[in-house]
């Protein structure tokens, strides 16, 4: 067993999806980051069966709707001074702007420079959103 030392600051993302926890760290570009960060996969979870957890050693800003489209079941804790300090749960998010693009090739955000398209929810169930432009669906695929 690999022994991974207690955050005294910081955020861990848990409860990510087993073999997710790679693609929000690129997502998020945690590499980009001077502070330590660790990406834990597979780790064996009695509610989940396995899991990914993500542990930042420091505070920053997270961006909530990408972690929202990537995993709306995972979980943000801030940990400060050893001790879980506040617990975020995400959700699909409801309005996305510039993470998307539409699919459709005659939607003016194809051709036109869109500063950051506007998607909204329209299925939940599969993570299906519509542009504000055209209202065509588009599904979140991870890598966008």
């Amino acid at each position: 067993m690999i022994n991974v030392s207690k955050l005294k600051k910081g955020l861990v993302i848990d409860h990510i999806a087993a073999g997710s926890g790679y693609r929000i760290f690129r997502q998020l570009k945690l590499d980009e980051l001077s502070d330590v960060v660790i990406l834990m996969r597979n780790v064996p979870s009695q509610k989940m069966g396995k899991k990914d957890v993500i542990k930042i050693e420091n505070h920053i800003n997270l961006d909530l709707e990408v972690l929202g489209l990537i995993d709306p079941h995972a979980t943000i804790n801030v940990i400060d001074n050893g001790n879980r300090t506040k617990k975020i749960r995400l959700a699909l998010p409801k309005r996305v702007e510039g993470i998307l693009k539409c699919k459709n090739p005659r939607c003016i955000t194809q051709y036109e420079k869109v500063q950051a398209p506007v998607f909204y929810l329209a299925k939940e169930e599969e993570k299906t959103y519509r542009c504000s432009y055209c209202d065509s669906p588009t599904q979140f695929e991870g890598g966008e």
